[in-house]
């Protein structure tokens, strides 16, 4: 109940900075073709289909009023960084996904939860439901708890898992790192792009430890440096390669916007220093200016 009440009190704040919903259902979608009969209206005759087959059809729409949304969470390894505080990358996205629930729930959309690491962990497909709803909160409720080491990622295959089992066109929120063990940049970007083929819209949050992962800011002095998924140390001086890892990540983040960029798809610097309720709250604003 304490992470439903905090998604309930942060949403209180966020409905007052926001004149009108930035979560809208796509209004129409593209059902099936049926024959056509005479005296109907022609408006909806597909006339590029009668020219295959010479046929009358009419495309026939479902009304869709409620949006559906799927959050999806990484939940790796390299999520509990940094290891030594309850801010790590995977509480600020548990409490960002529990707030951006809470938000949808009383607009009374669809709302699903997967959760990622080398595999799909969980996945709850987008219902209206209170019974959803206990579920959803039940597992971001445990997740606070994890805290297992040397489990490793595969963004690109959950990725394409995620595209091919979520069969209605939604919207996919994404909170990860982006950290990825087995695959190349040209993979990760060809399972956003798969995700968006399939007619999602997307956002991605890039949650990350700003200060530490890309300013690769410590003190001056040897560092035992652990990988939280393979659990493989290295002992330097941070000073000795800094410069070369922050163009290295930089070069990465720089692409991955890019990428984004081409393929629509909202790409969201979330740095968990800053607070998840402001990431969330100011990307929400900036969507509401975006809605004509």
């Amino acid at each position: 109940k304490n992470l439903e009440l905090l998604a309930k009190k942060v949403v209180e704040g966020f409905i007052t900075g926001l004149h009108k919903s930035p979560f809208h259902g796509f209004s129409v979608e593209f059902a099936e073709h049926r024959l056509y009969n005479t005296g109907e209206s022609t408006r909806h005759i597909d006339w590029k289909l009668f020219g295959r087959t010479d046929k009358l059809f009419v495309k026939r729409y479902e009304e869709e009023t409620n949006l559906r949304c799927q959050i999806v969470i990484d939940v790796s390894s390299s999520m509990l960084f940094p290891i030594e505080t309850e801010n790590n990358k995977l509480h600020f996205s548990i409490h960002a996904a529990a707030a951006l629930n809470e938000l949808l729930k009383q607009q009374r959309d669809a709302v699903g939860l997967t959760l990622f690491s080398d595999k799909i962990e969980q996945h709850y497909p987008a219902k209206g439901s209170p019974a959803q709803q206990k579920l959803i909160y039940s597992a971001l409720e445990d997740l606070l708890e994890r805290k297992e080491h040397n489990k490793t990622s595969s963004t690109v295959n959950a990725l394409h898992q995620i595209a091919e089992i979520i069969h209605k066109r939604s919207l996919v929120v994404i909170f990860s790192d982006m950290f990825d063990n087995h695959s190349d940049n040209e993979e990760l970007y060809s399972a956003l792009q798969h995700l968006k083929y399939k007619k999602h819209e997307v956002v991605l949050f890039h949650v990350n430890d700003k200060s530490k992962e890309l300013d690769f800011k410590f003190d001056n002095r040897p560092y035992h440096f652990i990988d939280l998924e393979s659990g493989e140390q290295i002992k330097l001086n941070p000073n000795q390669i800094k410069e070369n890892y922050i163009l290295e990540v930089q070069k990465f983040i720089n692409a991955l916007k890019l990428k984004c960029g081409q393929y629509h798809i909202d790409f969201v610097e979330a740095d968990i220093n800053e607070g998840f309720n402001n990431i969330l709250l100011t990307y929400l604003i900036k969507r509401n200016l975006m809605i004509k």
